[in-house]
């Protein structure tokens, strides 16, 4: 089973917003607890005795929020990379999948709807040519950090299913979306980081992070059948222009080098 870890960035209903980001990340079932580890290892440089407290959300570890403020801006710069950096494990077969939304474009009410049926259906897509290609029948579910939109992305996800979307109906979603405390899963704080990133990007023509995550949104044959835009002209502009950043992220750490630092630091 491929599990997909949802987070949004930017918020559907939040007039001060420019764009609304849900980005998704395909996991294997059995990838996670490595994935849980190295997330770990990344936390314990700031709690080496309690890493379970230090909870890896990108906007606070950009920002020095919440906390934040008392480690060194090199070393969230650098945890920021670490955590981008686990999308490129060969054997963990991560797939990004995101849905990216102008709000102007929609009404507001039809801007969650939109960007969910879109990242369901890549997902969808997914599982149905992995079955048709390598002839690996996957069935998928989608685990949401706890929000105010779950019986809104249940109820879609039940008629996508059984009444179908506009391209047909999901064929391989084992069970509606599960909502879980970002707390008790670092698997939901790696979807955070992903879909702040992705939102960096449009929001504040900041691509540092998108420039990791690019590689690993779903894609075949030159596409990006994993990502979905709608966005106005003038943005398109803009993104087309974007220039190298002047303060790009450090070079990531090697994954043994995370776990030989944070024993040290135990020691």
């Amino acid at each position: 089973m491929f599990l997909l870890y949802v987070d949004e960035s930017g918020s559907a209903l939040d007039p001060n917003s420019k764009f609304f980001v849900l980005a998704g990340v395909a996991v294997f079932e059995r990838s996670t607890h490595w994935l849980d580890k190295h997330l770990t290892n990344i936390a314990a440089r700031f709690d080496a005795v309690v890493p379970e407290s230090v909870e890896l959300h990108a906007s606070p570890m950009r920002t020095g929020r919440d906390g934040w403020d008392v480690f060194h801006p090199n070393d969230r710069a650098q945890a920021c990379a670490d955590i981008l950096h686990l999308l490129s494990d060969r054997q963990s077969r991560i797939k990004v999948f995101v849905s990216v939304v102008e709000k102007n474009l929609l009404p507001a009410q039809d801007i969650l709807p939109h960007a969910f049926e879109k990242l369901a259906v890549a997902f969808d897509n997914y599982l149905i040519a992995r079955h048709k290609n390598k002839q690996d029948a996957q069935r998928g579910i989608a685990i949401f950090d706890n929000s105010t939109y779950e019986q809104s992305i249940q109820a879609l996800t039940r008629v996508f299913k059984h009444q179908g979307h506009a391209d047909g109906y999901l064929r391989n979603f084992a069970e509606v979306p599960l909502f879980l405390d970002s707390k008790a899963s670092r698997l939901i704080q790696l979807a955070d980081s992903v879909a702040y990133w992705i939102y960096r990007r449009y929001a504040a023509l900041d691509d540092r992070g998108y420039r990791m995550i690019e590689p690993h949104i779903h894609g075949f044959s030159g596409g990006k059948q994993g990502a979905y835009e709608l966005l106005s002209e003038q943005t398109q502009t803009e993104l087309n222009c974007l220039q190298t950043p002047p303060h790009p992220f450090p070079a990531p750490t090697a994954i043994g080098a995370v776990l030989d630092a944070v024993q040290r630091r135990v020691a």
